[in-house]
């Protein structure tokens, strides 16, 4: 599986669905799992998850954040790139593109990817997206 090197809803970041290949580029504690993107919560609920009913209004309208369910870190998030390779995969696995506890540096990204997806707005770093662990009775907030 190809690593790609685009713009996210949030910051940079690199996407594949090979977390080893990310874990690699990262240098990053194995134990330490990554957020799973998703098209759409059809394509979420078609990977055999499920979301407490009484936060499926809240996932299904939230932008720019990232919820962690029973130990799994998950975001939906459509692509506002128009292009073919992101639209072919119904998620991916996703982090920010840098070194771990560095931050972006365009030589160190386009060398660790196969594929650079960058529109005209170019590739820039911005603010990770807000996250939430929640469950069928609470939600909070941890970053």
């Amino acid at each position: 599986m190809s690593v790609i090197l685009t713009q996210t809803d949030t910051t940079v970041g690199f996407l594949s669905q090979d977390s080893l290949k990310l874990q690699e580029i990262k240098s990053r504690n194995s134990s330490k799992p990554f957020i799973k993107v998703y098209s759409s919560l059809k394509a979420f609920k078609e990977d055999k998850n499920r979301v407490p009913s009484s936060q499926k209004s809240r996932i299904r309208r939230s932008k720019q954040t990232t919820f962690i369910i029973k130990n799994r870190a998950l975001r939906i998030a459509k692509s506002s790139l128009n292009s073919s390779i992101l639209r072919k995969y119904e998620w991916n696995y996703s982090t920010s593109a840098n070194e771990s506890g560095k931050n972006f540096n365009r030589e160190f990204c386009e060398s660790k990817a196969d594929i650079i997806i960058e529109d005209i707005n170019s590739l820039h770093e911005g603010k990770a997206s807000s996250l939430y662990i929640i469950n069928s009775r609470k939600m909070e907030r941890l970053r």
